[in-house]
């Protein structure tokens, strides 16, 4: 990828929805350029599709929070996202370094509803324990593709 495609993948990235000729005044192509641009984007796998996104309040899920999960030794990255995978309420599951294995976000209606997943996710067969944080208020969240070119 170069430095053209990286500057319309981030336009992209910030809004799917911009047609390839606004695209192209942006970047200095063609809309047929633009198009083709992403085309071979998609087809290499660069670009794994075009999404939108929903405030999670939009949809009745008031209460954010994220789980550290403490799992058993010989608990597969694998294991670990079949099970998560089940919960509607999870948005994001990642494993990562430092004394916990996963680390989770999940989305609820209220604090009963997230008190409820959490007990369901600690009582997963390969969970230790866990640990949890909440979202008091977003300050950043960023969607892009990287800095602008």
């Amino acid at each position: 990828m170069n430095e053209l495609d990286e500057r319309i993948v981030h336009v992209l990235a910030e809004d799917a929805r911009r047609s390839y000729a606004d695209i192209g005044t942006e970047v200095g192509l063609s809309a047929p350029a633009v198009k083709r641009r992403v085309d071979r984007l998609r087809a290499e796998g660069a670009i794994t599709g075009f999404t939108v996104r929903v405030d999670p309040a939009a949809l009745g899920w008031q209460t954010e929070g994220f789980v550290e999960m403490y799992c058993r030794s010989n608990t597969a990255p694998g294991d670990i996202r079949r099970a998560l995978s089940h919960y509607p309420e999870v948005a994001s599951a990642s494993t990562v370094t430092g004394d916990a294995d996963a680390v989770v976000q999940v989305f609820a209606s209220d604090m009963r509803h997230f008190e409820r997943v959490l007990e369901r996710i600690a009582g997963e067969p390969f969970v230790e324990r866990t640990k949890s944080v909440l979202v008091l208020s977003p300050l950043l969240r960023r969607y892009s593709a990287g800095p602008p070119g």
